[in-house]
């Protein structure tokens, strides 16, 4: 017997009930938008102009070794635009997909509380103000958090629906120092427990496939983020794009791409270890095909889902059947 056909017949004589969302077994943003919102809702990604300290020499200078040059915006509106023009044209092209839908303004490009309070309350009230919008979506950095930015987004968290997103990326510190991050593992719990003193929703960015990271190391990253207080994840694949500093390391040898087959397993892994209540914003990512050096396979978004789903079918698990409280 095959070890597929195995699993096949353990599922068929199983009588344990895999917990579900809605058709998924995990917790998906899509079906939270839908419980929150009783509709579609997607987000529109803006590049409102910010940059981050990591680049410009407040704390470091090239940025995270992964980053491109867009500052994680690829798919952003294009930033010489102003803020409502690139948020009519992005929710226009993906409303080919979704006609009918609500939006969440996603200030996705660089580091968008790194600017006063004045600007920031500029750029965000904008978008609050365009017809369709439930919420905001801010991609950030833990340290670029100062207690005025912190006041006015607990404002804001009272006011819409507002998600806090900060890259963790990973909880070993000789890996951080490999890819540049330019802050501790320390520094991102205490930014957690500043927002979460407001009610504030954070969504964790891990990044699986960093240099030199091994099964285990990369487990025990999503072990930590499983019993910090945050909402949401995001489970990012190491994405190895042009003009990234991250492309001498790789040619230095120190990166090597995950396989397909492999990263389908250590989500489906990190799956089981996940608190049911967590909500799994992306498991997998994109890159622009004309930057792309590596992983190819990537590419295939959907066969990648497909295989996630199928996995987790196999082996008749679901997110947080191995999650203990503790």
């Amino acid at each position: 017997m095959t070890h597929t056909e195995q699993l096949i017949t353990e599922v068929e004589f199983s009588d344990e009930q895999p917990m579900l969302w809605a058709d998924k077994r995990f917790h998906t943003w899509n079906y939270e938008m839908r419980e929150q919102f009783g509709e579609k809702v997607f987000k529109v990604m803006l590049d409102a102009g910010f940059t981050c300290p990591n680049r410009d020499g407040n704390i470091a200078i090239g940025g995270c070794t992964f980053c491109s040059a867009r500052g994680s915006g690829d798919f952003a509106g294009r930033r010489r635009d102003d803020l409502v023009s690139q948020f009519n044209t992005i929710r226009d092209r993906q409303h080919t997909k979704w006609p009918n839908a609500k939006y969440i303004g996603y200030f996705q490009a660089y580091t968008n509380t790194y600017a006063p309070v004045e600007t920031l309350r500029e750029y965000f009230e904008v978008i609050l103000e365009q017809p369709g919008v439930v919420g905001l979506s801010i991609a950030t950095r833990p340290d670029c958090l100062p207690d005025d930015v912190v006041e006015y987004l607990a404002e804001l968290n009272q006011r819409t629906y507002l998600w806090i997103e900060m890259g963790l990326q990973t909880v070993h510190e000789s890996t951080s120092n490999l890819i540049n991050r330019a802050h501790d593992t320390a520094c991102y719990i205490e930014a957690v427990e500043k927002l979460r003193k407001h009610g504030i929703r954070v969504c964790t960015h891990i990044i699986y496939g960093l240099p030199q990271e091994t099964h285990e190391m990369m487990m025990e990253t999503l072990r930590q983020v499983s019993r910090m207080d945050v909402q949401g994840i995001k489970l990012h694949l190491l994405h190895l794009m042009r003009k990234t500093p991250m492309v001498k390391q790789y040619e230095a040898g120190l990166l090597r791409f995950l396989e397909q087959d492999e990263y389908i397993k250590l989500i489906v892994d990190s799956l089981e270890q996940l608190p049911p209540d967590m909500i799994v914003h992306r498991v997998t990512g994109d890159a622009p095909r004309d930057l792309l050096i590596g992983p190819m396979w990537s590419q295939k978004k959907w066969e990648v889902l497909n295989g996630i789903d199928r996995e987790l079918r196999l082996r008749h698990t679901w997110q947080g059947k191995y999650w203990r409280a503790k």
